[in-house]
C-alpha cells in the first residue's frame, strides 16, 4: 500500500511536471521530451514535420481592461479550440504566457499545412465570449519544418518564433513559413542593435539642423534638429534603419536624452554666440514616455543647459497620442506648464482626431511632407493642405509645411496661408558648423513663437 501511495505521487508529479495548470494543455518540457519520438517516426514515413507557433495579437489589453481572470478565461477556451483540431497524434502545447506551440507529422500534401495554419488561425480569429463580453483578437503564426529547417527542437522553435515575428511585421492575423533570410535578417538586427549601444557609448551620433522660415517674414523662426549616425567610410545609416530597432530594445529613451541635451546646449550656445534667439524642436519617441521621466529629463537638461524653456520645442506624432491618453497627457500638461510647446509632426498620415489638439496644448500642426510634394501637380492634394491650414487658423495653431522644395511651392502655400516652411529650398539639414554659417548668411531671425502667444 505504501509503494502504491509512491508511485501514485509519482505518476502525480510526473503529470504536474508535463502538463500546463492552466490550460490542460501539455507544457514546453512535454513538448521537447516529444519531438524526437515524432521527428523519427517522420523520418521513417519521409514526412516532413511541422512546427506551429501561434502567439496572440493584442492580448495585453484584454488583461489590462478586463482582468487576468478574463485573460485566463480567454486562453482557457483558445486551448479548448487548439484541442478540437488537433489529433490524437499531434503534440499540443501552451508554450508560455499566450503563445501556444503544435507539432503535426505531415502526410506529404502541400495543403495540409495551409489547412492547418489556417485553422490555428481561425481559432484565435474567432471571437471569444468572456464574462458577458465579446472578445475580438487575433493570432499570427510562425511555421518551421524539420529537417529543411533544422533537426534540433530548440533550432525549430527558433525558427518558428522568427517566422511568427515577420507575420506580425507584416500584418498579423497572418502565418509565415521560415526561410533563410529570415535568419540572416534577425542576425543584422542583433548585430545593428549592438552597434547602436556602442555608438551611444561612444558618442558616435551627431545632430543635424534644418532651419524652418516663416512664409511671411522670409525670417528663421526656428530649427529642427535631427539625428544621424555616421560611418567611417563617410556614409550615414539612415534614421529610418535604426530609430524602429532602438524603439524595440528600449535604448531610444537614452539616445532621446541625449539628442534632447545636446540640441538644448547647442542652441544656447547659438544664443551665446550672437546667432540670435533662435528655438530648436526636438523629436520624441512614444517610447519616452513609458518609464515617466521625460518630464525629470526635460527640467534637468533646460536646467543644465540655461535654455529658457519657451525655446524648446516637443514634436509628437498622431499615432502617439492616440490610445495612450492620460499617463502621455499627465506628463506633456507638466512640461507644457514649464513653457515647453509641442507640435504635431507628420500631420495627416494617422487618425488626425481633432480633439487631442486641445487636449495635447499643441502649438503647431506640421503637415506631413507626402502632400507638399506634388502640392502644385496634384488635385487631391491641395484641398486637403487648403482644410489643414484653416482648421489649425480656426484652432489657434500655426501651420508649417515639410518638405519645401521649389518657389512654386512656396508661393502656393503662401496663398493657402501657411504660417511656416521647411525644406530644402532653403537647406537641407546640416551639421553645426555648417548650420552656423548659414545662420550667418540669414541672419534674419524671429523668436520661435511660444504657444501662449499664439
Amino acid at each position: 500500500e505504501e509503494n502504491q501511495r509512491v508511485r501514485n505521487s509519482q505518476q502525480t508529479i510526473a503529470r504536474l511536471a508535463s502538463q500546463d495548470q492552466l490550460t490542460g494543455l501539455s507544457n514546453r518540457r512535454f513538448a521537447e521530451e516529444s519531438y524526437t519520438r515524432l521527428y523519427q517516426r517522420c523520418l521513417r514515413d519521409e514526412h516532413p514535420l511541422a512546427v506551429f507557433f501561434l502567439d496572440l495579437d493584442n492580448f495585453k489589453p484584454v488583461n489590462d481592461s478586463l482582468g487576468h481572470a478574463a485573460g485566463d478565461l480567454l486562453l482557457q477556451q483558445l486551448s479548448g479550440r487548439l484541442q478540437a483540431i488537433s489529433r490524437a497524434d499531434d503534440v499540443l502545447c501552451r508554450f508560455g504566457g499566450d503563445e501556444f506551440l503544435m507539432m503535426v507529422a505531415l502526410d506529404g500534401e502541400e495543403e495540409q499545412l495551409t489547412e492547418i495554419a489556417q485553422s490555428i488561425k481561425a481559432a484565435a480569429t474567432t471571437p471569444f465570449f468572456i464574462m458577458q463580453t465579446q472578445i475580438e483578437i487575433s493570432g499570427s503564426v510562425g511555421i518551421a519544418l524539420a529537417p529543411e529547417h533544422g533537426t534540433e527542437f530548440n533550432t525549430l522553435c527558433k525558427h518558428a518564433d522568427l517566422a511568427m515575428y515577420q507575420a506580425k511585421h507584416e500584418g498579423r492575423s497572418v502565418y509565415r513559413i521560415y526561410n533563410d533570410d529570415m535568419g540572416r535578417a534577425n542576425i543584422d538586427k542583433f548585430n545593428l542593435m549592438t552597434q547602436i549601444r556602442q555608438a551611444l557609448k561612444d558618442k558616435q551620433f551627431r545632430l543635424f539642423y534644418q532651419p524652418k522660415m516663416d512664409i511671411r517674414s522670409g525670417r528663421v523662426c526656428g530649427v529642427e534638429a535631427l539625428i544621424r549616425w555616421p560611418q567611417p567610410d563617410g556614409t550615414y545609416i539612415a534614421p529610418d534603419d535604426f530609430i524602429p530597432l532602438a524603439e524595440s530594445s528600449g535604448v531610444i529613451a537614452d539616445i532621446g536624452h541625449w539628442v534632447l541635451q545636446e540640441a538644448c546646449e547647442a542652441c544656447m550656445r547659438w544664443r551665446q554666440q550672437g546667432h540670435g534667439s533662435v528655438g530648436v524642436a526636438v523629436n520624441l519617441s512614444y517610447v519616452q514616455f513609458r518609464d515617466g521621466l521625460l518630464e525629470r529629463s526635460v527640467q534637468q537638461v533646460l536646467r543644465q543647459s540655461g535654455l529658457p524653456s519657451s525655446a524648446l520645442e516637443l514634436e509628437l506624432t498622431e499615432s502617439m497620442l492616440i490610445g495612450e491618453g492620460d499617463d502621455i497627457s499627465r506628463q506633456l500638461s507638466a512640461i507644457h506648464q514649464m513653457g515647453v510647446s509641442f507640435s504635431i509632426d507628420d500631420f495627416g498620415t494617422g487618425y488626425s482626431n481633432l480633439g487631442y489638439l486641445r487636449r495635447f496644448n499643441a502649438s503647431r500642426l506640421k503637415i506631413d511632407k507626402s502632400f507638399i510634394t506634388d502640392l502644385g501637380v496634384s488635385q487631391r492634394d491641395e484641398p486637403l493642405v487648403r482644410a489643414i491650414i484653416q482648421m489649425a487658423a480656426s484652432l489657434g495653431l500655426h501651420s508649417v509645411a515639410e518638405g519645401v522644395e521649389d518657389e512654386a511651392t512656396l508661393n502656393l502655400l503662401r496663398q493657402l496661408g501657411c504660417d511656416e516652411a521647411q525644406g530644402y529650398f532653403w537647406s537641407r539639414a546640416l551639421p553645426e558648423h555648417e548650420f552656423i554659417a548659414w545662420l550667418k548668411q540669414h541672419n534674419t531671425i524671429s523668436e520661435l513663437p511660444h504657444s501662449s502667444e499664439l
